[in-house]
């Protein structure tokens, strides 16, 4: 492995590991946000109403923030950074947060007047209960400036990931959980419908982010200003990105959205069903694959930046192999454990032993296309760092064709569950369309170091599974029994699967192993220099 090669690589370890271990953080407390939701709300008219309103604003989040601003703000933010002056750079971070601003003033405020009509689109199973419908539209008004600020968190979160700085932008969520569960915990009383009391949290959680990211703009040398230069050819580049890619890179939650419409002409809760599974997989997803997808897209702009194409295509292959070395046993443990996973971090209070089992059908489904949630994040990067957005366009509205017929087809036999794979085959399909325009512009990516590393990672998953199976036979697993007893059952799955896949991973000499160590040597060894 050359020099350059190993050092870019430990740059995309280090920073994915910054930014999975402040994930890991925020998927902790938005699973103690989910378990006290769950424990108070339970799942049923009012939660149904909670989460739809919810994910009306975290959906235009994923496709005016992530899911455009920041993929194609980065890579052209990055190019005058390395081409041109720092100066340079810094106008257009000013011009395009001004432009933003505007922006999402006016659509926080069209979104609040048309609550209605969106809650109408979205949920249209609502109608025929006013009490719940009602709900939604009044959550929804509620909840919708959040899209304002949390924008500009992703405005914010491109300009410091560009520059190298991960940890701020990561840990802002963690902020976002606390309020809603403080929120919660000591609001509700006051409300007629105690939901009102998340739906204030989700505010408050959105203000506190944004604040949370100005202190670490100053510090590195960065004071947002008005700059109403909207003529500025680096803002009309990030225009022309923007809207292919607001598309594109938001198909996986599009996807989910479709789940919730149809959902809501399902059973009462199948919404929360879907919710609460749809939680579990983002754990690993959020954790992992989200934190090499975003450790990686200031990576791949600096190599085409600097013209290095080859160092680039190793780049992804390594990326690649990082996200499935995490996903393939994360899914194989999901599938196995998903009844006890649910039972344990939500089977309380309002969410009996049917929601669990419920909810388990979804995450069966959902589990088996997380590898296509997670490659995706570093392929739609790899086109992002092109400053290519039509492609990843073109290839969601297939995947969302897909996912529609799909939904239709299976939400009768399977109820929510379908609903659930249908996703998962849409994100397939949507990775295997972006893999081959890609191999086909810029010629073989994969190696036979990438099919080794995958084939050893597949066999430790083999070891974890007969690990867990055995450990079922010294600990068996009970639905009906106490707390500590099936909470005692699933820390020694975890425990026990996971030691047997590193050490089996370890011993077979998995590169993504040996990388990881020699970066974390690396850091020591820098930290113990005088």
């Amino acid at each position: 492995m050359s020099e350059t090669k190993s050092s870019e690589n430990s740059r995309v370890v280090r920073a994915a590991g910054i930014v999975g271990i402040a994930t890991m953080l925020s998927r902790v407390f938005g699973l103690i946000r989910d378990t006290v939701v769950a424990g108070f709300f339970g799942a049923g008219l009012m939660t149904d109403a909670f989460f739809v309103a919810f994910r009306i604003p975290n959906l235009l989040r994923r496709l005016l923030a992530e899911g455009s601003l920041t993929v194609s703000f980065v890579p052209v933010f990055t190019e005058y950074l390395r081409n041109k002056t720092r100066e340079e750079a810094l106008e257009l971070a000013d011009i395009a947060f001004t432009a933003l601003s505007i922006i999402l003033v006016a659509v926080s405020l069209a979104g609040v007047l048309l609550s209605p009509l969106i809650v109408t689109i979205m949920a249209p199973g609502f109608v025929k209960t006013p009490a719940q419908y009602e709900l939604a539209v009044f959550l929804t008004r509620l909840m919708f400036p959040y899209i304002f600020f949390i924008s500009l968190v992703a405005l914010c979160m491109g300009i410091l990931n560009s520059l190298r700085h991960f940890a701020a932008p990561a840990l802002s969520p963690v902020v976002l959980n606390i309020a809603m569960i403080l929120a919660a915990l000591g609001l509700r009383d006051f409300f007629q419908e105690p939901i009102v009391a998340l739906a204030l949290g989700v505010m408050a959680g959105g203000i506190l982010q944004l604040a949370m990211q100005w202190p670490f703009l100053v510090r590195m040398g960065v004071r947002l200003k008005p700059n109403f230069r909207f003529r500025h050819p680096g803002v009309k580049r990030i225009g022309l990105l923007m809207l292919p890619a607001a598309f594109g890179a938001a198909i996986y939650q599009i996807n989910i959205f479709i789940g919730t419409i149809l959902a809501s002409l399902l059973p009462t809760g199948s919404v929360s069903y879907l919710y609460y599974a749809d939680r579990i997989v983002e754990l690993p997803l959020g954790v992992f694959a989200i934190a090499v997808g975003t450790a990686t897209l200031p990576s791949f702009s600096e190599q085409i930046a600097l013209g290095k194409m080859e160092e680039w295509k190793r780049t992804i292959a390594f990326s690649l192999r990082l996200i499935l070395f995490i996903t393939v046993p994360a899914t194989v443990a999901i599938i196995v454990l998903r009844v006890p996973i649910l039972s344990v971090l939500f089977q309380r209070g309002e969410f009996g032993i049917e929601a669990t089992l419920l909810t388990a059908q979804a995450l069966l489904f959902y589990a088996l296309g997380l590898w296509a949630f997670s490659t995706i994040r570093i392929v739609v990067a790899a086109f992002y760092s092109l400053q290519d957005t039509k492609a990843p366009m073109k290839a969601a509205i297939v995947a969302l064709v897909v996912n529609a017929l799909g939904s239709v087809a299976l939400m009768f036999p399977l109820r929510h569950g379908g609903l659930a794979l249908a996703t998962s085959i849409a994100s397939a399909v949507n990775v295997g369309m972006l893999w081959v325009i890609l191999t086909r512009r810029v010629g073989t990516i994969l190696d036979g170091e990438f099919y080794r590393s995958l084939g050893k990672t597949l066999l430790a998953s083999l070891v974890m599974w007969g690990a867990i199976g055995l450990i079922g036979l010294w600990v068996p697993w009970q639905s009906s029994g106490t707390f500590s007893a099936r909470m005692l059952y699933l820390i020694s799955c975890v425990v026990g699967g996971g030691t047997a896949f590193f050490l089996a991973a370890f011993l077979l000499k998995s590169p993504e192993i040996v990388i990881t160590l020699q970066s974390f040597r690396r850091r020591l060894t820098r930290r113990n220099k005088p």
